[in-house]
């Protein structure tokens, strides 16, 4: 992903350009997907705060493991969906034929395989 800048100017094929008042950055993701992924993440918070608490009242490092599992499981899918949408925004957008774009969703579909399975 192309760094984050105040200097950028001209944004990636397909990217899309917030308008504010602070500098113009590049955004990958719609609202859409920056609300779910939001979302996504303030259940790991609170899913990781309550194995904090978990930890405090000294409950079974099984129970504890489970857990924990469950937040790397609920992480990784966050990672594919942000690495979706940079491929989406950032590298389909700009791939120049079909066999291009038919190679980088097969990479898209592996890196979901693989990250799922981790």
């Amino acid at each position: 992903m192309p760094k984050r800048s105040a200097k950028t100017h001209e944004p990636a094929r397909g990217s899309l350009i917030r308008a504010s008042r602070t500098p113009r950055v590049q955004v990958y993701l719609t609202p859409e997907q920056e609300r779910a992924l939001d979302a996504r993440l303030a259940r790991i918070e609170g899913h990781l705060t309550a194995v904090r608490r978990m930890l405090a009242e000294h409950q079974d490092c099984n129970s504890l493991l489970v857990q924990l599992a469950a937040i790397k499981a609920a992480l990784n899918q966050a990672i594919i969906v942000l690495l979706e949408s940079h491929m989406d925004a950032c590298i389909i957008a700009c791939a120049i034929d079909e066999e291009s774009r038919t190679a980088l969703e097969g990479l898209k579909e592996a890196m979901a395989i693989v990250l799922r399975k981790t």
